[in-house]
C-alpha cells in the first residue's frame, strides 16, 4: 500500500506537520478457535481494490481487514526552507 502524506497543520512560519500510516504484517490469529496460536504470516497489507472500492481494506496477500495489520504512524514536522538549495551564489 502506498504511503499517504495529510497536511495536519500549517504555521505562520512556513513550517507544516505531515502524517503518514503504514500498514505492516498481519496480526490475525488463525488459531484462536482451538485455544491455539496461529498467524499467516502476511508481512504488509496490499490492498486488492481501488480505494472507492469495497476491496480496498481486504489484503490481497492474506485476505485479511486492514484492521488486523499493525499500523504505523508516522509524523514529520517539515519547514519550506528545506526545500530549499543549500547552496547560494
Amino acid at each position: 500500500m502506498r504511503n499517504k502524506k495529510v497536511i495536519l497543520m500549517r504555521s505562520a512560519d512556513n513550517t507544516f506537520q505531515t502524517k503518514s500510516t503504514n500498514y505492516r504484517e498481519c496480526q490475525k490469529n488463525h488459531a484462536a478457535n482451538i485455544g491455539g496460536y496461529a498467524v499467516d504470516g502476511c508481512r504488509e497489507f496490499i490492498s486488492s481494490g481501488g480505494e472507492s472500492t469495497g476491496r480496498a481494506l481486504v489484503c490481497a496477500a492474506c485476505g485479511c481487514h486492514r484492521n488486523f495489520h499493525r499500523k504505523e504512524d508516522y509524523s514529520e514536522v517539515v519547514s519550506e526552507s528545506s526545500y530549499t538549495s543549500s547552496t547560494r551564489e
